[in-house]
């Protein structure tokens, strides 16, 4: 169908407001079943939402170029050609996104930011003209957007970039600093290592990691350390200021000030629901906390014909909740409606240093004081004997751990730092899901040589910890 209409008025069976993975299976969904859908998208550079433009497809792209550079390579070289690779596959990807949903029967997609103007209208701005968009059914799919705190010069500096500004800059820097030490934060230190930066992470907790168990967090620290990558825990950033080479910033730590120059300076403090010049209050919708559209269990906001999905409703920030949420609102639209947010059980996060970490369910701590009486497989990878591929492939870093209830063998939880962990970790995930016992899992047959060997030789291990 038509791109967009420039002025007047539209009416749609279902508004899509934001061109995220949740929002487009939504809107591809409904049009298969005839009804008439638009999709607002404020800008054309986002057409797929935030995973293939300026999050997970680009980011991973570039783990994977990091890890191809050899010593003899020339790291600025190497580095822009590895950016307009990646931006390469985005661009595929973002056409392919909006040629996909466009050209479907049914679908018409609006390029431009939307304001409501009552609970069933938008405002449209298309390129200076107003278009007004009315719809039976809503969904609000906008995502989220950098926090970038209110640091003396922070937000001011030159020098200060967020995820998406680095990755687009095909210029090295040779000194980043980032500034909080998450999943973003340190995955971004592990590429930009690897590419050649010298790499300074500035956390204000106390040790990276924290949700994790010791023993996991010290063997993550210790691969990232041993690459040449110095973290600053319990730092408090206070000023940032430019010089003629770069910037200075200056943190305090055990109350001493300390200074470090650099070229560049990540702002990895995490992402807030993008919901400013929405006017979510035009249609009675409510916000929680940092703007997010506030919902219930089927991700229905005070208004019940308007459903927001994925990161703008205040969730956790996965894409693959993003989708699950659009299977959540399908269910209620064309279902039997009895799918929620509740019903979610393990699901796994990965941090993709390298190599990853993934995890599931409980930690060992958490287990525990949850009541449970656990038993514990853990090894270093080097000391797996049956996971060959990590020898294969020449990375045998890391540190595997199982949590099991001691009474059920049911497995609670697990922490994969390993090669292949972002895959080995949805096995595990399936697992606790449907109940598979760890003695099923350990006497599995895995194909050979591959990583999911380890769980013969690791869950053997298992053996009782604590009171």
């Amino acid at each position: 169908m038509d791109t967009q209409t420039a002025t007047g008025s539209m009416r749609a069976d279902i508004l899509v407001i934001g061109f995220g993975a949740g929002g487009k299976a939504v809107a591809a969904a409904m049009a298969r079943r005839g009804k008439r859908v638009v999709i607002v998208e404020r800008s054309d550079r986002m057409y797929g939402g935030t995973c293939p433009n300026v999050g997970c497809i680009p980011s991973k792209g570039l783990v994977h170029h990091s890890r191809q550079r050899r010593p003899t390579d020339a790291a600025q070289e190497w580095y822009e050609r590895s950016v307009r690779k990646v931006q390469a596959v985005r661009e595929t990807m973002r056409s392919g996104s909006f040629e996909a949903l466009n050209g479907a029967d049914n679908i018409s997609v609006i390029t431009g930011p939307a304001t409501f103007v009552d609970p069933h209208t938008v405002s449209v701005d298309v390129d200076g003209d107003r278009l007004s968009i009315s719809a039976d059914t809503i969904v609000i799919n906008t995502g989220s957007e950098p926090i970038i705190p209110d640091i003396p010069g922070l937000r001011a500096s030159a020098h200060t970039t967020d995820s998406a500004g680095l990755m687009e800059n095909p210029t090295l820097p040779g000194r980043l600093a980032i500034i909080g030490g998450g999943y973003l934060g340190i995955e971004f230190a592990s590429i930009y290592r690897q590419f050649g930066s010298e790499v300074t992470v500035l956390d204000s907790a106390p040790g990276l990691l924290p949700r994790e168990d010791d023993d996991v967090a010290a063997a993550a620290v210790a691969i990232l350390t041993g690459e040449g990558i110095e973290i600053v825990t319990g730092a408090q950033v206070t000023e940032v200021r430019d010089t003629d080479t770069g910037a200075t910033v200056t943190y305090r730590r055990d109350g001493r000030q300390h200074t470090i120059e650099v070229d560049t300076i990540l702002a990895a403090l995490g992402r807030a629901p993008a919901t400013r010049g929405l006017g979510l209050d035009a249609a009675g919708v409510r916000s929680a906390a940092r703007g997010a559209a506030e919902v219930d269990e089927q991700l229905r906001t005070s208004q019940p014909h308007i459903y927001a999905l994925g990161d703008v409703n205040g969730g956790p920030q996965f894409t693959y909740i993003a989708y699950d949420d659009s299977q959540i609102v399908l269910d209620h639209l064309v279902g039997e409606g009895r799918r929620a947010v509740p019903d979610r059980v393990a699901v796994p996060h990965t941090v993709f240093m390298t190599p990853p970490l993934a995890t599931v369910g409980l930690s060992e701590t958490d287990a525990r004081a949850a009541g449970h009486r656990v038993k514990v497989a853990s090894r270093p990878v080097a000391e797996i004997s049956r996971m060959p591929r990590t020898r294969a492939v020449e990375e045998t870093r890391g540190f595997m751990k199982f949590v099991i209830d001691a009474e059920s063998d049911q497995i609670l939880g697990a922490a994969l730092l390993c090669i292949d962990a972002q895959e080995l970790i949805n096995t595990v995930a399936l697992a606790i899901r449907h109940g598979i016992t760890a003695t099923d899992l350990r006497d599995g047959i895995y194909s050979h040589p591959s990583s999911t060997e380890a769980f013969n030789t690791l869950l053997a291990t298992a053996v009782p910890v604590g009171a």
